[in-house]
C-alpha cells in the first residue's frame, strides 16, 4: 500500500513532466529535491500505472559526442488523471448547489475558490512593474500547475495570459462560473480590464486572456481598481 505522502509526491513528479513535456530522471530529482533512488521508484511506478512513458533524445557533451538521455512524458492516460481525478465528484458538489441555492451560489463559490488564488497572488503581481505584471501573474499560475506564459497580444494592443493546462477544465465546462470568477480575478490582480478569447473548458487547446495595456496612473487606488474592473467576466 502506498502512503498519501507517496501518493503525493508521485503526483508532483507526474505534474513536473506533463507541464515541462519532457524531463530526465536527474533533473527531476534536481526539481523535487529527491534522491536517485527515490525520483527512480516513482517513475517506475508511474511507467507500470501507464501515467508517463520513455523518449530517447540525443544529448550533446562539450566533444560533439551524442549520447542517448532517457527522457520521461506524460502519456493522455497520465493527462486524463489529472484532468478528471475529482470532476465526478465536482460536478456532482456543484450540480447539489446549484438545485438547492440556485445558480447564483455556484458563481459565489467560485469567487470565494478564486479569492484565496488572489490574495496569493497579489504580492507578487504588484511587486512587478507595470510592464512586467502579465508576466509574472503567467509564473505564479505556472507554480500551480496551470503551464501559463505571457506574450504580446496577436494584432491586438496589450498583452495575452495563455494557460497551457487547466485542472477543472472539465468542471468548467459545465459550470462556467468558475472561469468567469477567474476573469473577473486577473482584472483586479492587474489593474486593467481584461477579455477571455479562448478557454480549455469549451474546447480551445488554451485558455487566453486579453490584457488591456494599461494607462491608468500607478497611483490608482486598489479601491478604483477595483471598481473599475469588478462584474468584468467572459
Amino acid at each position: 500500500m502506498h502512503t498519501g505522502a507517496e501518493q503525493s509526491t508521485r503526483a508532483r513528479v507526474a505534474r513536473l513532466i506533463m507541464e515541462n513535456g519532457h524531463m530526465t530522471a536527474a533533473a527531476l530529482g534536481t526539481t523535487l529535491g529527491l534522491t536517485p533512488a527515490a525520483v527512480r521508484r516513482h517513475l517506475d511506478h508511474l511507467l507500470k500505472d501507464g501515467m508517463i512513458q520513455t523518449r530517447v533524445a540525443r544529448v550533446y557533451g562539450n566533444r560533439g559526442r551524442g549520447r542517448p538521455a532517457k527522457m520521461f512524458a506524460i502519456t493522455d492516460a497520465g493527462r486524463s488523471a489529472f484532468e478528471h481525478a475529482y470532476d465526478d465528484l465536482a460536478s456532482s458538489a456543484l450540480r447539489f448547489l446549484a438545485e438547492r441555492a440556485g445558480p447564483g451560489a455556484v458563481a459565489e463559490f467560485a469567487r470565494r475558490q478564486l479569492a484565496e488564488l488572489e490574495r496569493r497572488y497579489q504580492p507578487v503581481v504588484s511587486a512587478a512593474p507595470l510592464a512586467d505584471r502579465v508576466k509574472a501573474l503567467a509564473e505564479a499560475l505556472s507554480v500551480d500547475g496551470y503551464a501559463a506564459s505571457a506574450s504580446a497580444g496577436a494584432g491586438l494592443s496589450g498583452e495575452q495570459l495563455c494557460q497551457h493546462h487547466c485542472p477543472v477544465a472539465h468542471v468548467a465546462a459545465e459550470y462556467p462560473q468558475l472561469c468567469e470568477a477567474e476573469t473577473e480575478a486577473f482584472a483586479r490582480l492587474l489593474g486593467t480590464p481584461v477579455q477571455r478569447l479562448a478557454t480549455i473548458a469549451r474546447g480551445d487547446g488554451v485558455c487566453t486572456t486579453h490584457v488591456t495595456a494599461r494607462t491608468a496612473p500607478a497611483s490608482t487606488t486598489p479601491t478604483d481598481t477595483a471598481t473599475e474592473v469588478g462584474g468584468l467576466s467572459a
